[in-house]
């Protein structure tokens, strides 16, 4: 692979010094004595252009971080929910060179985006090259569900290199040595999955997270989030109670598919119930503290 990571005299690049706009925003609403409420969205999902309105309606309504999801062919991580919404926008000719749409489109309605991806994604499309690209877009961070800080080198060189966030998964199940590895590897913050397994609505949100939350912080990271399995105003607001960012996915998601979760719905019917869940969620969010 080529590095292009010079100037144009061919001196290698420096790290950049630009303060995280996602720890920026965890100072701000530390502040009000709040966490994050971050949402997830597939690009492309269930359509280019309408993926882009769902994305600007998620901030609108209260949405402070939005994870922009690049649809794969083989999610591990991604239950049914997400993994049909993936595959509508892969059969609708997704792919990552138009995602930075997306980035800008988040940015400019005020939120704080993210993109979330497999890494095989990044590394075939050029890690220097994406890096690049996610920068000049007005990116803040990527989430690799799939890269642990050992095997990152690469992403970590490029990340310093253009003021990136690197966030890494940690699960029930970490040890405090792999704890410790993640926080000292990551930047903007540590995403803890409430559980083991694939994403996915819940009835219940167990007390695992709580401790898994405070066994990263007492391993160093600043700021933890908790995602995964969170889908109702009180769900957010008991995570939101102890974590700094309550994640949110496959509850926005379903919001825009049909009853058979197969297929999208009606455009304006999907975005209108995309509307009133991020309001409901949010809610949640904003009193978890009060």
């Amino acid at each position: 692979m080529t590095n292009t990571a010079t100037t144009p005299s061919g001196q290698p690049l420096g790290i950049s010094h630009k303060a995280s706009p996602t720890e920026t925003m965890f100072d701000r609403l530390r502040k009000q004595n709040r966490p994050a409420f971050i949402g997830y969205l597939p690009y492309g999902f269930p359509d280019p252009d309408v993926s882009l309105d769902a994305l600007r309606i998620m901030v609108e309504h209260g949405v402070d971080a939005v994870e922009i999801g690049l649809p794969y062919s083989d999610p591990v991580m991604d239950g049914p929910v997400i993994q049909a919404a993936s595959q509508i926008a892969l059969d609708n000719g997704e792919s990552i060179n138009n995602v930075f749409k997306a980035v800008e489109t988040v940015a400019n309605a005020g939120g704080v985006p993210l993109i979330m991806s497999y890494w095989n994604l990044i590394y075939h499309y050029g890690v220097e090259r994406f890096a690049r690209d996610f920068e000049n877009a007005g990116g803040a961070g990527l989430i690799t569900p799939d890269l642990i800080p050992d095997e990152a080198g690469e992403w970590i060189e490029a990340s310093d290199r253009h003021g990136l966030d690197r966030i890494f998964l940690v699960s029930p199940d970490s040890a405090d040595e792999r704890l410790e590895t993640v926080a000292r590897n990551a930047r903007g913050f540590v995403y803890a999955a409430s559980r083991m397994g694939v994403t996915g609505e819940r009835d219940t949100i167990s007390s695992s997270p709580e401790h898994l939350v405070e066994r990263t912080r007492n391993a160093g990271a600043k700021n933890v989030c908790v995602g995964i399995g969170v889908s109702t105003a009180q769900q957010a607001a008991k995570v939101g109670s102890y974590a700094d960012g309550v994640i949110v996915g496959s509850a926005l998601v379903h919001t825009l598919l049909n009853d058979d979760n197969r297929t999208a719905r009606d455009t304006d019917e999907g975005l209108r119930l995309l509307a009133a869940k991020t309001d409901e969620l949010a809610e949640g969010v904003r009193t978890a503290r009060s």
